[in-house]
């Protein structure tokens, strides 16, 4: 019999949250402008004697937003590693957006009438991508203003002041004065 699971640190569970959110948005985006490329229909028209002409459609010549949206989508998604707080939220609920947008665009794709010969199962990719970044946006939207933050361990911590001219960290001496001694070929390391 095993026991109780331990808990998940919160530090370690919204970094998880981070990489799935920001996995589902570049995936699902990837995945809805992947298809937006590919042909959707193929229209025939006879010639007569002549061989008959073939007119390829992408999804984007059928719905030109449609790979516009997606490649936004993808942006935003790298975008969400660089925003934190209230800022990632509200990029959390544009991708959310975006990601229902893409979606409802492959919906159509599947249902409308598209003249020739036409391909289901790039408007459903489109579909399906769109529904992954729109999750992966609405979990930004919803929890991502307690993930942490790109770079964030590096940063002085609010409220501490700089570091006064005199009395730096190398031998007592300031900043400015330590690397002009490096300049003129001193060791700041030997006394």
């Amino acid at each position: 019999m095993t026991g109780p699971t331990p808990a998940v640190a919160p530090s370690a569970r919204g970094r998880r949250e981070l990489t799935y959110a920001v996995l589902l948005c570049l995936a699902g985006a990837g995945l809805a402008f992947w298809a937006a490329t590919r042909t959707w229909s193929v229209e025939v028209t006879a010639r007569g004697s002549l061989p008959a002409a073939r007119a390829d459609r992408t999804g984007a010549d059928l719905l030109p937003w449609l790979s516009a949206l997606a490649l936004v989508g993808l942006a935003g998604g790298g975008a969400v590693l660089a925003t934190r707080g209230r800022a990632r939220q509200l990029l959390g609920g544009l991708l959310a957006l975006l990601g229902a947008a893409v979606a409802a665009g492959g919906g159509y794709g599947l249902v409308a009438g598209f003249t020739g010969e036409v391909s289901r199962q790039w408007p459903a990719l489109c579909l399906v991508g769109g529904a992954l970044a729109a999750v992966g946006g609405l979990l930004t939207a919803v929890r991502g203003g307690g993930w942490p933050a790109m770079g964030a361990r590096y940063e002085r911590p609010a409220g501490s002041a700089a570091e006064p001219a005199t009395g730096g960290p190398v031998g007592g001496r300031g900043t400015r004065e330590a690397w002009d001694a490096l300049d003129r070929g001193e060791d700041p390391t030997v006394s």
